[in-house]
C-alpha cells in the first residue's frame, strides 16, 4: 500500500498528520475501490479505537465512507449488504471474532477489508486461511503497522501506563518486565514503519558504581529496548516497500531516572498549569456556564486540544504571559470587529441601517461569537489558574523549588519552609520531599533522618516510603555542578548545595521560568554530535554525514498527495503554520520509558522550532504531577514494605 508520503504537491506534514493521513486515506480510503458498497461498518477493538480517537473524528470516518462504528468483541446485528473495515490487534481473540463475523453460509457483513495494527503471525495468517467461507469474503488483508496514540502533533505514547511497576518491579523476577518491554519496542518500531524512517539508535547506557556491582534488570532497560526496536526494525527493512536503506533520522532512548524532578516540580506554563491544578479528564475541561434562567450554573465539556488556535497559541507560554496577551487580544476584537463595535455602541437597536450595514453586520456575527466565545474561555481558565495558585501558596513553593534544583537552597530551607507553611497540602509536601530525595538521596538513607521529616511534613509512612523509594528508578540527575547568575530571593547566593543541573542563559521574562528538563540539553547536544558516546552509546554504526553541524542536515521535503492538499490540516494546524517547516533536517525522535512530562514536551515543540528538526516526543504514557505521586509513587511503596518482608 502506499505511505503518506508519496504523491503529487510539495508540503510538509508532521508526525500526527502523517499518522491521521494514513488512517484515512491509505486505510479506509483504499477500501474505496472495486464493487466495495458506498457505506461501510468500521469495527475495532478497545487499542485501535483509541488509536483513532486521538488521530481522527467521527466527521473525518463519515467522509471516508463509514456510516458505523462498532466494536469486535461486542455483539452486532447483521448488515450481509454492507462491507467492513476491520482495523484491529493481531491477537488469537480477535481473529477468532473475525472469523465468527465472516463464516458460514450467513456472514454478518458483505465483504471485509482487514487491517493489522501489528505484524500477524504466520500462524493466524493459517487460521484464516483455513476457511475457505471467510477467504472468498476478503476483499484485502494488510498490516497498518500503527500501533501508538499521537496525543499532540509531535508526541506519542504507547499506552504502557503500569510500565514503572512492570519495569521495575521485582528485581529477581524480571518476567514481567520483559513481556512488557518486548511490547513497547513492538510499537514504538511501528512509528518508524509508519514514517518511513530508519534511525540511529541511541540509548542511555547503565551506570556501573564500581566492578562488583552487579546490574539488574532496570539497569538495562534503555539497553534492552534498544536492542528490541533494532529487532523489529530489521524486519520492517526487509518487508516494508521503499523503507530507507541508510538511517534517516534519530532515535534517543531514555527511561524515567534521567529526569526524576520534571514530573513533580511546579511548572508555570499554561498547558501545565490546566493539568496540574483545574482537575482536568484528559484535555477534558469542564466549564461552567451562568444560566440563562437564572438557577444553577449549566456545565459543558471543553476539549483545550490542537484544533483551537487560541490554545495553539498559549499552551507553552507562562501562565502571566498568557493573561497579559489574552487581555490585550480581547481588548483589540472587540475594538476591532465590527459586530462587537455595533453591539456596543448606543444606536445598537436603531432601524435606520443601510441594507450594505447589515450585511456586514451579519457576515461578522459568526466570526465574533466564536472568537469571543475562545478568548472569554481561556481568559476564564486564566484567572481560574491564578486565583488557585494564591489560595495554595505556589508562589513560595515554586521559589523553594528551583532554588532547590540550581543549588541556591538545601535542606535547612526545606524544613524552615515546612515548619512556616503549615497550610501547604500533603500533596505539594510530597512533591517537595521527591525533589529533595532527587538531589540528596543521602539524607533519606537513615530511619531517623525520614522520621524526624515525616513529622514535620505531617505525612504518611506510606507517602514517606514514597518518597524514599524515588532512588528506586535510578540515582539522581547526572548534572550537579552549581553556577550563578539567577537570583533567588531569600536564599543565601554564597551557598554551595548541589545542584541538579545547570543554569542556562533563557530568555523569558516571567518569574519560575529558569527550570527545564534534563532531555532540553541532551536534545541539543544530539543534534551538534556532541552527546557522550560512553553515557549513550550508538547501537548501529551510523553514516558518517548524519552528525554534521546543524547547517549541514541534509534537508527534507515532504510530498503529499493531492487529497492532502487542504487549508486546513486534520490536526487544526493551518497551511501556513506548516509552512514554516517545509524544509527541516532529519527528525529526533526522543523514547522516555516511565512517563514524559509536559515541560518534556513543550521542549520537543520548543527545540523544533529552534534546531530547524522536528523533534518527536514518545513515552509509556503522558503523566500529569498527581498521577506520578499517587499512582507511581504508592506503588513503590507498596514494594518498600515487600523488600522490608522480604528481609526479615
Amino acid at each position: 500500500m502506499p505511505f503518506s508520503s508519496s504523491g503529487g504537491s510539495s508540503s510538509y506534514k508532521n508526525f500526527r498528520q502523517i499518522t491521521r493521513d494514513r488512517l484515512l486515506h491509505e486505510m479506509l480510503g483504499s477500501c474505496k475501490r472495486g464493487d466495495s458498497t458506498q457505506w461501510k461498518v468500521l469495527i475495532m477493538d478497545e487499542l485501535t479505537t483509541t488509536i483513532m480517537s486521538y488521530t481522527c473524528t467521527v466527521s473525518d470516518t463519515t467522509e471516508e465512507g463509514v456510516s458505523l462504528l462498532e466494536r469486535i468483541e461486542k455483539k452486532r446485528q447483521p448488515m450481509p449488504h454492507m462491507d467492513a473495515i476491520y482495523f484491529i490487534r493481531p491477537s488469537k481473540k480477535n481473529v477468532n471474532l473475525f472469523l465468527s463475523d465472516m463464516s458460514g453460509r450467513a456472514s454478518l457483513y458483505r465483504k471485509a477489508f482487514i487491517f493489522f495494527s501489528s505484524p500477524i503471525s504466520k500462524d493466524l495468517v493459517g487460521r484464516i486461511k483455513e476457511d475457505g467461507s471467510v477467504l472468498s469474503r476478503i476483499s484485502a488483508l494488510s498490516e497498518m503497522n500503527l500501533e501508538y496514540f499521537a496525543i499532540d502533533s509531535q508526541g506519542f505514547v504507547t499506552n504502557n501506563e503500569r510500565a514503572l511497576e512492570q519495569l521495575y518491579g521485582d528485581k529477581e523476577d524480571s518476567c514481567k518486565g520483559i513481556v512488557c518491554l518486548n511490547e513497547i519496542a513492538a510499537r514504538i518500531a511501528t512509528v518508524f514503519a509508519s514514517l518511513k524512517e530508519f534511525p540511529i539508535v541511541r540509548y542511555r547506557a547503565a551506570k556501573l558504581l564500581d566492578a562488583t556491582t552487579m546490574t539488574t534488570f532496570p539497569d538495562l532497560i534503555p539497553t534492552k529496548l534498544a536492542a528490541g526496536i533494532w529487532d523489529c526494525l530489521i524486519k520492517y527493512k526487509n518487508t516494508i516497500p521503499n523503507f530507507p536503506v541508510t538511517e534517516s533520522c534519530e532515535l534517543l532512548i531514555l527511561d524515567r531516572s534521567v529526569d526524576q524532578i520534571a514530573p513533580v516540580i511546579h511548572e508555570w506554563t499554561y498547558d501545565a498549569m490546566c493539568h496540574d491544578l483545574l482537575n482536568m479528564e484528559g484535555n477534558k475541561y469542564l466549564l461552567e456556564v451562568p444560566s440563562k434562567t437564572g438557577g444553577l450554573a449549566d456545565k459543558k465539556d471543553v476539549l483545550l486540544e490542537e484544533h483551537d488556535p487560541v490554545w495553539l497559541e498559549f499552551r507553552h507560554e507562562h501562565i502571566a504571559e498568557v493573561s497579559e496577551r489574552l487581555n490585550e487580544k480581547l481588548t483589540n476584537f472587540l475594538s476591532n470587529n465590527k459586530a462587537a463595535q455595533l453591539q456596543n455602541s448606543s444606536d445598537w437597536g436603531s432601524h435606520e441601517r443601510s441594507t450594505r450595514e447589515l450585511k456586514k453586520i451579519t457576515q461578522a456575527l459568526p466570526q465574533y461569537g466564536k472568537q469571543k466565545d475562545r478568548l472569554s474561555l481561556h481568559s476564564e481558565i486564566a484567572k481560574k489558574i491564578h486565583s488557585i495558585s494564591r489560595e495554595l501558596g505556589l508562589r513560595e513553593l515554586a521559589q523553594l523549588e528551583q532554588a532547590l534544583v540550581f543549588g541556591y537552597a538545601g535542606m535547612k530551607d526545606v524544613i524552615k519552609f515546612l515548619r512556616t507553611k503549615d497550610d501547604t497540602t500533603g500533596e505539594n509536601k510530597l512533591r517537595l520531599l521527591m525533589i529533595l530525595a532527587a538531589i540528596y538521596p543521602e539524607k533519606f538513607e537513615g530511619e531517623e533522618g525520614q522520621e524526624n521529616l515525616m513529622k514535620l511534613a505531617k505525612l504518611s509512612p506510606c507517602d514517606m516510603a514514597a518518597v524514599n523509594n524515588i532512588k528506586l528508578i535510578g540515582g539522581s540527575s547526572e548534572n550537579r555542578n552549581s553556577s550563578s547568575g539567577i537570583f533567588f530571593q531569600n536564599f543565601n547566593l554564597t551557598k554551595k548545595n548541589c545542584a541538579s543541573r545547570k543554569e542556562r542563559p533563557s530568555e523569558e521574562k516571567w518569574q519560575f521560568s529558569s527550570f527545564y528538563p534534563i532531555i532540553e540539553e541532551l536534545i541539543e547536544k544530539l543534534s551538534k554530535g556532541e552527546l557522550s558516546k560512553e553515557d549513550y552509546p550508538c547501537l548501529n554504526d551510523p553514516t558518517p554525514t548524519l552528525h554534521q553541524s546543524p547547517q549541514a542536515h541534509s534537508i527534507r521535503s515532504r510530498r503529499t498527495p493531492t487529497w492532502a492538499q487542504r487549508g486546513i490540516s486534520g490536526d487544526g494546524i493551518s497551511r501556513h503554520a506548516s509552512n514554516d517547516f517545509k524544509k527541516m533536517g532529519k527528525r529526533i525522535f526522543v523514547v522516555i520509558v516511565g512517563g514524559a512530562t509536559r515541560s518534556e514536551l513543550r521542549v520537543c515543540h520548543k527545540l523544533t522550532s529552534k534546531l530547524k528538526r522536528e523533534v518527536v516526543l514518545g513515552s509509556t504514557s503522558l503523566d500529569d504531577p498527581a498521577t506520578f505521586v499517587t499512582v507511581k509513587s504508592s506503588y513503590f511503596s507498596i514494594l518498600k514494605q515487600a523488600d522490608i518482608s522480604s528481609n526479615k
